[in-house]
Parts: structure tokens; C-alpha cells; sequence
């Protein structure tokens, strides 16, 4: 039986091999000392994350397919971290100075890490190599800082262990927020990624160098003091050099991707707009690019148009709803019918419609549709905007003049769900155009954009057009998902449809101003794509994507 009526002494737990017990030597007051710690700890959190949500933007951005590219980044970035905390433990001798090289480090590779990503894709054709090498990179020095910091501010005071973590950890979230809210909000519609990432690698050398150089000081010696300073001099250097350049680099770099005929580029706050061509000439020269991907070519762009608008105002067409074409070229198709009484545009970007508005190319080859007074413009979400516009409004046609499905952006406004709004939005007999993506390299997207529209209660007329000079509203996310994706394509694929019945394939002959589109060669493409339909397509929705 144990005898409780002895009180025993309890002997502290022994302090790991290595781990430096001695206090700290302080400038400041220990109280002062650890709240200086813990703002750092806010800092190089902050920084940290937007490293992150760079990469992770960034590389969406330059390779597509979000969705693969944030578990890719998320999951390479997590493991390295506990391979930087195991690492750490060799720092246990020397944390003050470990802790400054680590930021060093970080605020180098960090700061730089959109502008190698974005080289390798404009010099290499391929950045993904480097985004996975620089998310190892930046997670294990990230996952080094917090061991290294629970020694340092053990050194100012001890404490328990529990306690030191939990403030540690708090400082750690708190500073994480706060960069996870300035990357998208302050950082990126202000500065962009390139100088963005710069400036932040600069905030974290000086913070994470300068505490350990007057805060911790008396840790270092005269030879470790000064080769931290040369090396945050030389990493301030570059940044700084960077920061200089990177307009210079983001041309010259522009040009290596979209050619040497850049005549706009503008990063909005949704995507980055490019057009090219020769700053006087014909119409038909100027390309539009949106985050990189080719959406209008003046070579073939009414080839496109003409196939999406046409087949659907074979009927009445007094209201109709463009969702998506900011360009106005789907807008221009539609105006050529004199009895249209009115034109609704839901464009998310109102950057696009600036540019079709102003830039004179754009404008000649939309014929000026955004002077006509029965066009009106909504800056808005389509799904969001058809959720309301379905109580209120109704329209004889809509036009979905939308991305890719293969876009992961796009994925909802191809869903069941999406569809089924558009039908509250139609009056009877009226009729839907849909832009399914191109069917001889993507088949299987393509009929399931047209199982979805069947899914929400339509009836669907498939057929497509070919053709294609360019690249032009071409694919899916950058990276081809197989073998077919990275074949180029050859046409365009749309499905009509209408809520009573099958909608006839043909055309006014009318219809003034067409160049390409005829009766005879819509049934044609509608008789070749039906020999291409799969059995048993499930439809996309919005919990289940299936592009």
C-alpha cells in the first residue's frame, strides 16, 4: 500500500539532448521579448499562406484544372511541412540563427516562386515540375519555423508546454487569416501575383531577420551576426530587384506565350485579358484571350457565333438572354434581327465589356453592339443572377455563350441545377442555345452537357460546327487529361433545346449578314453527331461534377 502521508519531492522531466536551456539574453523585458516573438509568428504566418494561395492561384492559373492543382499544392505542401519540423531538430543547438537562415530562405524562394513558375511556363511550355518543387520547398521551411520558435520563446520564459503551443498556434491561425484575407482582397487586385509575392518575401526577411538580429543578438556570435546580415542584404537585394523588374519580365514574358503582338493586357479582378494583333488592320487578325486559354479569334469567331445564335431564333425571339458574352459577339448575331425588342447580357466580368466597348478592333468586329439601345448589360454571376431573374423575368431565347465545361470555373454553369433555373427563365415555346465544348476531342463532355440539359426537363436537338481555323474557345482546363485532349480541335459542339418539344434545326435564309451557316449543313453535323452518342450518360450537378 502506497503511504500518501509523505509528501515526495517531484523532479522535473530532463531536458532533451541538445535543447538550449540557458535564458535568453534580452534587449527587452521577457514580457516585451515574447510578444515580439509571437507578432513574428503573426507576420511569417500571414506571409506563409500567401505563399500558398500564390502557388495555388498561380498554378490554376498557368496548368488548369483548380480542383487537381489545390490538392497537389495542399498535399505536397502538408507532408513537406512535417519533413521541415523533423528537419528543425538539428537547429535545436543554434534556434536563433536557424530561425533567421529559414526566413532567409523562405522570403528568397517565396518572393520568387511566381515569377520561376511563370517563366517555366512561358520559356518551358510546362510549370508543373516547378510547382511541385516549390511547394516541397516553401512547406518544409515553413514546417521548420515552429519548432524553432517554441525554443526561442521557451528561452525568454519558461513555461509549460501546453501553454507555449497554444500561444504559438494562436499567433499562427490569427496571422493566417489575416494573409489568406490580403492575398485576394489587398495583394492581388493591387500589385497582381508577380509583385505581390515579391513584396511579401520582403516582409518576411525583414521580420524574421530582424527580430533574431536585435532581439536575439547576444545568441549569435560575431561571425554568425554577420553572415545573417549579408544574407537578408543579398535576399532584400533580389526581392528589391524584382520587385524593379517584374513589369519588364511580365512583358517580356507575355510575349514569349501570346507572340509579339500584345497590344492589351489587363489583369481584372476576375482574369487576366489579352488581346493581340496588329494595332491597325482588319478585325480578323485580333485574338482574345482570357487567363491564357484563346475564346475569340477574329479568324473564325463567326463560324462559332453564327452556329451557337441562329438555329435558336427560328421562332419568337422578341427578349433574349446572352449569359456570358461580354465580347457582344453573340450579341451581334442576335441585333441582326430588327424585331428583337430587347438584349440582356449577363457577363461576370465587367472588364470584358469595357474592352469590347472601347478597344477599337474588338468594337469593329462586334459591329458596336453596346451603343444599341435594346442591348443592356448585368455585371453579375449567371447562376446567382438566374436564381432571381427566374421569378421576375422570362425570355424567348437564351443563348449560354459560356467557357468550356471542361473549365473547372464553368463546371457549375453546366450543371442540372443551372439548367433547371434557365428553364423558369424561358416562356413557353421558348428555346435554349448551349456551347457544349468540341465534340471530336472531348465526346464524352460534350453528351454529358446534353444529358444534363435532358435531365432538367428539355428536349434536345445535338449538333455542332466545323471548320475551325484556330484554337478558339478551345478545350478544357491547360492540362490534357488524355490522349484525345491534346489532340487540337475541330470543331464546336451546341445542343438546342426546348421545354415542349424536339427544336427543328434550321435556319432563316433571310437572316441577314450570314457567311458560313445553312440549313442543310446544320441537319448534316446534327445526323454525324447522333452516330456518336454514348448509352447512358449520368447528367452533372452540382455535388457530383462530371466534366
Amino acid at each position: 500500500m502506497i503511504d500518501r502521508s509523505v509528501p515526495r519531492r517531484v523532479l522535473p522531466a530532463p531536458e532533451p539532448r541538445g535543447a538550449v536551456t540557458v535564458p535568453a539574453a534580452l534587449p527587452v523585458r521577457p514580457r516585451t521579448g515574447r510578444l515580439l516573438v509571437l507578432a513574428t509568428v503573426f507576420v511569417c504566418a500571414a506571409c506563409g499562406l500567401v505563399y500558398e494561395l500564390e502557388l495555388l492561384a498561380l498554378g490554376s492559373y498557368l496548368i488548369g484544372d483548380s480542383v487537381t492543382q489545390a490538392s497537389v499544392v495542399l498535399s505536397v505542401m502538408v507532408f513537406a511541412m512535417g519533413v521541415g519540423s523533423l528537419l528543425a531538430k538539428r537547429f535545436r543547438t543554434a534556434p536563433a540563427f536557424g530561425f533567421a537562415a529559414i526566413e532567409a530562405g523562405l522570403a528568397l524562394l517565396g518572393g520568387l516562386s511566381a515569377m520561376a513558375l511563370y517563366a517555366s511556363f512561358a520559356w518551358l511550355g510546362e510549370s508543373r515540375p516547378a510547382l511541385v518543387a516549390f511547394s516541397f520547398a516553401i512547406g518544409v521551411l515553413i514546417g521548420a519555423e515552429i519548432p524553432l520558435l517554441m525554443v526561442l520563446i521557451q528561452r525568454i520564459r519558461r513555461q509549460d508546454a501546453g501553454g507555449a503551443v497554444a500561444d504559438l498556434f494562436a499567433a499562427d491561425y490569427v496571422g493566417a487569416l489575416v494573409g489568406g484575407l490580403a492575398f485576394p482582397f489587398l495583394l492581388l487586385p493591387l500589385v497582381g501575383q508577380l509583385t505581390g509575392a515579391l513584396l511579401t518575401g520582403t516582409v518576411n526577411a525583414v521580420v524574421g531577420g530582424g527580430l533574431v538580429l536585435w532581439l536575439f543578438r547576444r545568441d549569435l556570435s560575431r561571425r554568425a551576426r554577420w553572415v545573417l546580415v549579408a544574407a537578408n542584404v543579398c535576399v532584400l537585394a533580389v526581392l528589391a530587384a524584382g520587385t524593379l523588374l517584374a513589369d519588364d519580365f511580365e512583358r517580356i514574358a507575355r510575349r514569349a506565350v501570346y507572340g509579339g503582338e500584345v497590344r492589351v493586357a489587363v489583369q481584372t479582378g476576375v482574369q487576366e485579358l489579352v488581346l493581340t494583333g496588329p494595332p491597325t488592320g482588319s478585325p480578323r487578325s485580333l485574338d482574345l484571350y482570357l487567363d491564357g486559354r484563346l475564346r475569340v479569334s477574329g479568324y473564325d469567331e463567326y463560324r462559332y457565333h453564327e452556329a451557337l445564335v441562329h438555329p435558336a431564333m427560328t421562332g419568337p425571339h422578341a427578349r433574349v438572354l446572352v449569359l456570358g458574352g461580354g465580347d457582344g459577339l453573340a450579341a451581334r448575331e442576335v441585333l441582326r434581327y430588327p424585331d428583337v425588342a430587347s438584349v440582356t447580357v449577363v457577363e461576370l466580368d465587367p472588364g470584358v465589356v469595357r474592352l469590347a466597348r472601347t478597344d477599337p478592333m474588338l468594337s469593329a468586329l462586334n459591329g458596336g453592339v453596346y451603343g444599341d439601345p435594346r442591348l443592356g448589360v448585368v455585371s453579375e454571376d449567371a447562376f446567382h443572377w438566374l436564381r432571381g431573374a427566374a421569378a421576375r423575368d422570362r425570355f424567348d431565347v437564351i443563348v449560354s455563350d459560356l467557357p468550356d465545361p471542361g473549365i473547372t470555373p464553368s463546371t457549375k454553369l453546366y450543371s442540372q441545377e443551372f439548367y433547371g433555373l434557365a428553364v423558369r427563365a424561358l416562356r413557353p415555346g421558348g428555346r435554349i442555345a448551349v456551347h457544349a465544348g468540341p465534340l471530336a476531342v472531348r465526346p464524352r463532355s460534350y453528351w454529358t452537357v446534353e444529358s444534363t440539359l435532358r435531365a432538367a426537363g428539355l428536349r434536345t436537338a445535338p449538333y455542332s460546327a466545323g471548320g475551325r481555323l484556330s484554337g478558339f474557345a478551345a478545350g478544357p482546363d491547360r492540362a490534357p487529361t488524355g490522349a484525345d485532349d491534346s489532340a487540337p480541335p475541330q470543331d464546336w459542339g451546341f445542343v438546342l433545346a426546348s421545354r415542349e418539344q424536339v427544336p427543328p434545326l434550321y435556319v432563316n435564309p433571310d437572316t441577314p449578314g450570314l457567311r458560313s451557316l445553312s440549313t442543310a449543313s446544320l441537319r448534316d453535323a446534327a445526323r454525324d453527331v447522333e452516330r456518336t452518342r454514348p448509352a447512358g450518360l449520368p447528367p452533372s450537378t452540382l455535388p457530383h461534377p462530371r466534366y
